[in-house]
């Protein structure tokens, strides 16, 4: 498959999804350092566990920057057990405060306010951070243009024969970044986001969650394709395209499998 063609099928893909279930409301979180915080709790675990540590530190009002701070490792440790792993990732979380702290004055608005590029080197640079939670925490938290590539991501587009199993992770997001940058795209429906919660609470489609203040924060229009088109795959992976038996019959990207299988 030639590359304008690769570009082509992601377009038909988004619209697709769009249509299909309209805005997934990612990430859903209340505050920008909750999603970051969720970012780091989701590795190697499931987003029902993470629910459950961000609940404890919710409860315990630590769900701050400072809370982080303030709260020693050890009970920290305790809160975020049920993430699983919760010893590494107290001590990342740990690190990340202090980077914030030594270099951005404890600010978030002036961690988001670097240039896209520099940000994300310094962020790879932190222990723990790989490419999918640095442009998780970008494109989330920080509304920056990235396209975050996940396990469902490489699945899908493995399946349907756009990448190969060897593709690095830079050359997919290039290849989704550049395909869903492209203005003809359609915009986001202002209407869908507003009637949302009805939406959401008569029919949980994709993997569509309620408002926040994260989900419903205002960014450009290119970086909310980038938001919408990861939820939508998300959607498709948890749905349809599991990784055994998956249900290709009644997935909306059935017809763009090569020769229908």
């Amino acid at each position: 498959m030639t590359k304008k063609k690769r570009e082509q099928a992601l377009r038909a893909y988004y619209e697709t999804l769009y249509s299909a279930w309209g805005c997934q409301h990612w990430w859903p979180a209340h505050s920008r350092f909750e999603m970051i915080v969720g970012a780091y709790l989701t590795q190697n675990t499931s987003w029902t566990n993470v629910e459950k540590a961000l609940s404890n530190l919710r409860q315990a009002k630590l769900l701050t920057v400072d809370g982080i701070r303030r709260t020693p490792l050890s009970r920290l440790e305790t809160m975020i057990r049920p993430s699983g792993y919760f010893r590494q990732k107290a001590r990342r979380l740990k690190l990340f405060v202090r980077f914030l702290d030594r270099n951005y004055e404890g600010s978030l608005s002036k961690l988001f306010a670097r240039p896209t590029a520099g940000l994300r080197a310094e962020l790879l640079a932190l222990n723990g951070v790989g490419p999918e939670t640095a442009d998780s925490i970008l494109l989330y938290a920080g509304n920056h243009g990235v396209f975050v590539i996940d396990e469902y991501t490489r699945r899908i587009l493995e399946r349907h024969e756009i990448i190969d199993p060897n593709t690095r992770y830079e050359e997919i997001r290039t290849l989704c970044e550049r395909a869903l940058a492209a203005n003809m795209l359609c915009e986001v429906d202002p209407i869908s986001r507003q009637t949302a919660q009805v939406a959401v609470n008569a029919d949980r489609r994709g993997s569509c969650h309620l408002p926040s203040r994260v989900s419903s924060a205002r960014r450009s229009k290119q970086t909310q394709i980038f938001n919408e088109m990861h939820g939508l795959i998300v959607g498709v992976g948890k749905n349809y395209c599991l990784k055994s038996q998956p249900r290709c019959e009644q997935c909306p990207l059935q017809p763009y499998l090569p020769n229908r299988r």
